[in-house]
């Protein structure tokens, strides 16, 4: 997955993640995305700093397992769940789910010799798994997992 930080025609800023540059472009050409603050279909990629990562010294503790962010106390606004429900199919259609196994799978195919298949990946991670991701390079992300729009 692809991080990208993109902003709309009216100046807001939010996160998106993407399988690869080609299916945001095919995304926003489809006017699939859309800003969270005020629904604006005209979104742009905006400059970021490359992710660096820096070696640990000790290795990490397991840490009780989290599935996904939390989603905040109360009611949620209905675009912000019909946002999240449509990233969550988008998610499921386009990438593999390895359960438990997501931190051991997401080194496996960052040091891998080989390309690996254009499809990403989700799954569990501790947060010590995540941070431990993150602090060697790997780029990952946590949505938080809504129910499915038809379920």
């Amino acid at each position: 997955m692809i991080h990208y930080q993109l902003c709309c025609d009216h100046g807001h800023s939010f996160d998106g993640w993407f399988r690869d540059s080609a299916g945001f472009e095919r995304q926003a050409a489809a006017k699939l995305v859309d800003c969270p603050e005020c629904g604006s279909h005209a979104v742009t990629r905006a400059l970021m700093a490359p992710a660096l990562g820096k070696p640990r010294a000790t290795p990490v503790a397991p840490a009780a397992p989290v599935a996904a962010v939390a989603p905040p106390p109360g009611p949620m606004p209905a675009k912000l769940v019909a946002l999240l429900q449509r990233v969550r199919a988008e998610v499921e259609a386009n990438c593999d789910y390895v359960g438990p196994a997501f931190a051991e799978e997401a080194r496996r195919r960052a040091r891998a010799a080989e390309p690996e298949p254009p499809r990403g990946i989700y799954g569990e991670a501790t947060e010590a798994e995540a941070e431990a991701l993150r602090d060697e390079g790997i780029e990952i992300g946590q949505v938080p997992w809504v129910p499915r729009a038809d379920g």
